[in-house]
C-alpha cells in the first residue's frame, strides 16, 4: 500500500466465510477507517445479505450497497443466449467494475477473498473474483481458512453454511466441483508437497485437472515474443 500510495483497502462482502475472514484480516491490519466493505447483491439470495449486514455490524466495518441486477438484466436482453456459465461469470465480473470503480474513486486498493484452494483450483472467474491487488487468503485453504474465522469468532452460522459462489440460485461450490473442501485440500496439500496421496485415485486424477487446464487463470496473459 505504500509504495502504490493508497489510503485503504475495499472488498466485497457477500456474507460468505471467505469474504467475513478476509474483511477481519484487513480491519485488524489497517483499522476500520481505511477499509469499506462493497455489499453488491446480484439476484442474491436475501439471506446472504442478511449475513453480510449482520456480520458488518458486529465487526464495525464501514459498507456500502450497489445492487447490480438490474445492470445483470440489461445484459441478459441485449446479449445473444448462451449456456448458463456464461452468463453467470458476468456476476463475479460486474461486482470487479464496481470495487475498482470505488477503489480509484477512494484511492483504495482491491482486497481479493480467494482462498488457497480456490486459487490452486482454478475455482474463480477469471477477471471477476479471481481479480485483485491484494489476497490476504491466497496462501491458506479453504479448511485452514475456516478455522481462522473461529479465532475472529465469526458467527456460526457463516462459518457452518454451504460455501457457495452465488452464481444460480442453490449453486455450491462443492455440489459444483464434484468435491468436498476438506477432500480438495488435502489432495492441493498433497501435490504441492509431492506426497503420497490417500484419496481415490478417481478423486485425485479429477483435481490434477482443474489444475492443469486452470493453468492459464494464475499466470499473465501468453506474449509472442519478437
Amino acid at each position: 500500500m505504500k509504495i502504490a500510495k493508497a489510503k485503504g483497502l475495499v472488498l466485497g462482502l457477500s456474507g460468505g466465510l471467505d469474504s467475513c475472514v478476509a474483511a477481519c484480516l484487513v480491519k485488524e491490519a489497517l483499522g476500520k477507517n481505511k477499509v469499506l466493505a462493497l455489499i453488491l447483491p446480484c439476484h442474491s439470495q436475501k439471506e446472504d445479505l442478511t449475513d453480510a449486514r449482520v456480520f458488518a455490524k458486529k465487526f464495525e466495518i464501514k459498507t456500502k450497497l450497489v445492487n447490480l441486477t438490474e445492470i445483470y438484466n440489461s445484459l441478459d436482453r441485449i446479449l445473444p443466449p448462451a449456456d448458463r456459465m456464461s452468463m453467470a461469470n458476468i456476476r463475479p465480473r460486474l461486482r470487479m467494475i464496481v470495487l475498482y470503480y470505488f477503489a480509484r474513486k477512494l484511492n483504495y486498493l482491491v482486497c481479493g477473498t480467494s482462498n488457497k484452494s480456490e486459487l490452486m483450483a482454478g475455482y474463480f472467474t477469471k477477471f471477476g473474483d479471481g481479480a485483485s491487488d491484494i489476497a490476504p487468503l491466497g496462501d491458506l485453504y479453504k479448511t485452514q481458512v475456516r478455522k481462522l474465522a473461529k479465532e475472529f469468532k465469526i458467527p456460526e452460522k457463516i462459518i457452518t453454511k454451504p460455501p457457495t459462489a452465488g452464481l444460480w440460485p442453490g449453486q455450491t461450490d462443492e455440489g459444483e466441483m464434484g468435491i468436498t473442501y476438506p477432500e480438495l485440500d488435502d489432495i492441493l496439500d498433497r501435490l504441492e508437497k509431492n506426497k503420497k496421496q490417500i484419496l481415490p485415485k478417481a478423486k485425485v486424477d479429477k483435481v490434477k485437472q482443474m489444475v492443469g487446464i486452470s493453468q492459464h487463470k494464475r499466470q499473465p496473459p501468453a506474449i509472442c515474443k519478437i
